[in-house]
């Protein structure tokens, strides 16, 4: 799980290529959740909106279990 003092390590791994895709998926759905995902640098935001048009994360920051699996 994803809280505000480990997010910061989450970031670390995304971007360094180290988290699976369950982790990355988390990730962009507690960056959704509080709204980082829409203030970090464009990747994020554009990966966000990505995973919401395509059904893997909601506007709401939920993840799409059914759809992953």
């Amino acid at each position: 799980m994803i809280t505000n003092e480990n997010r910061v390590n989450y970031i670390m791994g995304y971007e360094c290529g180290d988290l699976n895709d369950k982790e990355s998926l988390e990730l962009f759905s507690h960056l959704i959740k509080n709204g980082m995902a829409w203030n970090l640098q464009g990747h994020y935001g554009r990966t966000a909106k990505y995973l919401i048009q395509n059904d893997y994360i909601n506007k709401n920051g939920e993840i799409n279990w059914d759809y992953i699996n």
